[in-house]
C-alpha cells in the first residue's frame, strides 16, 4: 500500500542541508551576477583594437550561461522526479567543476560559450534546483523562513563575490580566477551530498514496512505526465507565462553591461564594482521584503507586485545613462535591486494562484524555460549597440522598454482569472439548479402523475 510522505522534520540534518542549499544559491547566482567583472576580463584577455564585434561575442558567455540554467529548469525537474534529489544535485555539480574548469584552458572567446556558457551552466542548473525542492521536504512551518534565511544568504554571495573577483582577477588574472571558482564548485559538489532522503515515518517501520520503502514507491509509481501541456489551457497562466518572457528581454542587460559601462564613463572612480554589489544587497532585502507583503496581498492580486517591480526595473535601466554623476548611479542601482527580489520571490505564489498546487512545479519550470530565450538574446543585442554606436546609452533606453511592455500585459491578469472564476461559479451554480430541479421532478414523478403535469407547467 502506498506510505504516505514523512512528516517534515522542521530542523535536526535540515539545518545541514539548509547551509547547503545557502551555498548552493550563492555560488550559482553570485557568479551569474558578478558576471559584469568576469566579463570586462574577458574583454581585455580576448580582445584586439580590430575587432569591432567584440562586446556583442562577449556578451554571448554571461548570457548563454544566464539562459541555459533557466532553459534547463523543465528537465532537470523531470530528473529530480526520476533520481531523487541528491543524485541530481551532485552529478550537477560535477558537470559544473568540468565547465569551469576546462574554460581556465582557453585561447580566445568561442570555445567559452560552449564550456562556460553551456557546460558549467548546465550543471548548475542540475544543482540548483534540487536545492529548492529539497527544502520543501525537510521545512513545512518554517518554509517561509527557511527560503529567507537561504535567499538572504545568498545575496551575501552576490554582494561579496564582484570584490573576490576583481581582487583576483589584478593579481592572478582571469584564468587562474576561474579556477578558485572551481573551488565554490567543489564545495557544492560536497554540499549535494547532504540532500539525503527522508525515511518513512516511524509507525511504517513498526507495522513492517522497510525503511527504503519510500525509495521503491518514487522509483516505480507510474510516471507523472512528464510535459503537462494542459495548464496553458488557464487562459491566466499563459497570458503570464507571455508577459514575463516579453518583460525580461532588458532584464539581464545591466547585469552584463553595466561594469563596462562604468568603466567608461566614470574612468576616474575607485572601486567601481559597488554597483553589482548594490543591486546585490537591495535584491536580498527586496526578497525578503517582498515575499512578506505578498503573503498580505490577496489571491492573484499579486500580480500587481511584479506589474510595480517591471514598472520601476524598466524606469531604472532608462535612468542609467542619464546618471552623470557616480552617486546617481548608485542610487538606480539600489532601486533597481529592490525590486529585482521583488520580482523573483513573488514567482511561485502567483504560479499557485493561477495553476493550484499540483501543477506548480511543471508551471515554474514552463515559465523558466521560456525566460531563457529573451534573458539570453538581450545583452548580445545589447553589445551590438554599443558596437555599432560606441557607446551603451542606446543600448539601456532599449532595455528599459520591454519591462514597461510586459508588465502592462501582466495587467490583464486580474482580470482574466476573475472572469474565469466568475465563469467556473456559474457554471457550477447551473449544475446545482439542474439537479435540484432533477430530484424535485424524480420526488414528483413517484408521488403521482397528477402532480407531474403540475409541475411541468411551472418549470
Amino acid at each position: 500500500e502506498p506510505h504516505e510522505p514523512p512528516e517534515p522534520p522542521e530542523g535536526g540534518w535540515g539545518w545541514l542541508v539548509m547551509l547547503a542549499a545557502m551555498w548552493c544559491n550563492g555560488s550559482v547566482f553570485g557568479i551569474q551576477n558578478a558576471c559584469g567583472v568576469l566579463f570586462v576580463s574577458m574583454l581585455k584577455t580576448f580582445g584586439s583594437k580590430d575587432d569591432d564585434k567584440m562586446v556583442f561575442k562577449t556578451a554571448w558567455v554571461g548570457s548563454l550561461s544566464m539562459g541555459m540554467i533557466f532553459f534547463c529548469c523543465p528537465i532537470v525537474s523531470v530528473f529530480t522526479d526520476l533520481f531523487g534529489c541528491r543524485k541530481t544535485a551532485v552529478m550537477g555539480a560535477a558537470v559544473g567543476f568540468v565547465g569551469l574548469m576546462s574554460s581556465s584552458f582557453v585561447s580566445s572567446i568561442e570555445p567559452l560559450y560552449l564550456t562556460y556558457g553551456i557546460i558549467f551552466a548546465c550543471g548548475c542548473s542540475f544543482a540548483y534546483q534540487p536545492s529548492l525542492v529539497i527544502l520543501g521536504h525537510y521545512f513545512k512551518k518554517r518554509l517561509g523562513l527557511v527560503n529567507g534565511i537561504v535567499t538572504a544568504g545568498s545575496s551575501v554571495f552576490t554582494i561579496l563575490l564582484p570584490l573576490l573577483l576583481r581582487v583576483l582577477i589584478d593579481s592572478v588574472g582571469l584564468f587562474h580566477t576561474l579556477r578558485v571558482l572551481c573551488i565554490f564548485m567543489f564545495v557544492l559538489f560536497l554540499a549535494g551530498f547532504t540532500y539525503r532522503p527522508l525515511a518513512t515515518s516511524t509507525k511504517d517501520k513498526e507495522s513492517g514496512g522497510s525503511g527504503s520503502s519510500l525509495f521503491s514507491r518514487r522509483k516505480f509509481s507510474p510516471p507523472k505526465k512528464i510535459f503537462n501541456f494542459a495548464i496553458f489551457k488557464v487562459t491566466a497562466y499563459a497570458v503570464w507565462a507571455v508577459g514575463i518572457p516579453l518583460a525580461l528581454f532588458g532584464y539581464f542587460v545591466p547585469y552584463v553591461h553595466l561594469m563596462k559601462h562604468v568603466n567608461e564613463r566614470f574612468q576616474d572612480e575607485k572601486n567601481k564594482e559597488v554597483v553589482l554589489m548594490c543591486i546585490g544587497i537591495t535584491s536580498g532585502v527586496g526578497r525578503l521584503l517582498f515575499g512578506r507583503i505578498a503573503d498580505y496581498v490577496p489571491g492573484v492580486k499579486k500580480v500587481y507586485l511584479q506589474v510595480l517591480s517591471f514598472f520601476f526595473i524598466g524606469l531604472m535601466s532608462m535612468m542609467i545613462p542619464l546618471c552623470s554623476i557616480f552617486g546617481a548611479l548608485i542610487a538606480v542601482c539600489l532601486i533597481m535591486g529592490l525590486f529585482d527580489g521583488c520580482f523573483i520571490s513573488i514567482m511561485a505564489p502567483i504560479a499557485f494562484e493561477l495553476v493550484g498546487a499540483q501543477d506548480v512545479s511543471q508551471a515554474i519550470g514552463f515559465l523558466l524555460g521560456f525566460m531563457s530565450i529573451p534573458m539570453t538574446v538581450g545583452p548580445p543585442i545589447a553589445g551590438l549597440l554599443r558596437d555599432k554606436l560606441g557607446s551603451y546609452d542606446v543600448a539601456f533606453y532599449l532595455a528599459g522598454a520591454p519591462p514597461l511592455i510586459g508588465g502592462a500585459v501582466l495587467c490583464f491578469i486580474p482580470w482574466i482569472h476573475s472572469k474565469k472564476q466568475r465563469e467556473i461559479s456559474k457554471t457550477a451554480g447551473k449544475e446545482k439548479m439542474e439537479k435540484m430541479v432533477e430530484n424535485q421532478n424524480s420526488l414528483l414523478s413517484s408521488s403521482s402523475g397528477v402532480f407531474k403535469k403540475e409541475s411541468d407547467s411551472i418549470i
